[in-house]
């Protein structure tokens, strides 16, 4: 069994939006007060959080994480890396692997030199990086992962499956000839969808959907989602299809499913 829980499901943003006052904004359903997006994963004794966004420290005193085996990244943006500095709490007795492309990892480099110095400052964060090449599996502790490359726009990232499960956000194009092989078999697609309205690097709602049946997805799950939709409204207008997903959510996934 897989457990997931969804520590943001919102944009870069969040929502609500900073002296924005839209239903949305201003709703009090739970649902809809969305940190930047990231997941927590446990599998057995093995603990994985993909992506730090701003509120990771806020993400992860809610979630009750405490133990931390590695963090994968699917790219450099702000809104999936500024958390970062709050890893230091892993390492005050080994350094935590960090996991993600390339041109991922150069950048966090570049933005936080101080992690992976050799003799660094007391009290920062102590960093490995470890590069994942494209629908190539590698193992961290119990659970078994691979690097999707999807497009965000003009820019190359990583969606990441683990098990019959596929993490997809930040995508406009699946690139679905070259991943084919790599998403046969998917059955809970957590995916972005950032709105009705079209955007050049986010897929929407409707998109998210038509690759879902594309994939042959059975459980579909919404996240990177903006402020102009609530909780309410993408259940009524995508169930059965597909589920909304929220800050606190719990899968349980049966990987033998």
């Amino acid at each position: 069994m897989t457990r997931i829980e969804f520590l943001g499901t919102g944009t870069s943003h969040g929502v609500p939006v900073i002296g924005c006052h839209c239903p949305v904004c201003s709703s009090s359903d739970p649902r809809d007060k969305r940190w930047r997006s990231s997941i927590c994963i446990t599998k057995g004794t093995t603990t994985v959080v993909i992506d730090t966004g701003y509120e990771f420290r806020l993400q992860a005193l809610r979630a009750g994480i405490d133990k931390l085996d590695a963090v994968l990244y699917t790219h450099q943006h702000s809104d999936h890396l500024m958390g970062l500095d709050d890893l230091r709490v892993f390492t005050d007795k080994k350094k935590l692997p960090i996991y993600g492309f390339p041109s991922t990892l150069s950048a966090i480099e570049r933005i936080f030199p101080y992690a992976f110095e050799e003799l660094p400052y007391k009290g920062v964060p102590r960093l490995e990086k470890h590069e994942v090449e494209e629908r190539k599996p590698f193992f961290i502790g119990d659970i078994e992962f691979m690097a999707i490359p999807v497009m965000h726009g003009m820019m190359r990232i990583a969606g990441y499956r683990f098990g019959n499960i596929a993490y997809i956000t930040d995508a406009s194009n699946i690139l679905f000839e070259e991943n084919k092989e790599a998403l046969s078999g998917i059955r809970t697609l957590i995916i972005g969808a950032l709105r009705d309205k079209p955007h050049w690097s986010h897929f929407t709602f409707k998109e998210a959907i038509e690759v879902a049946d594309l994939i042959g997805a059975e459980d579909v799950y919404f996240t990177h989602i903006n402020h102009a939709t609530s909780a309410n409204e993408i259940e009524s207008r995508f169930l059965p299809r597909a589920k909304g997903a929220y800050d606190t959510l719990v899968l349980e996934v049966d990987d033998d499913r």
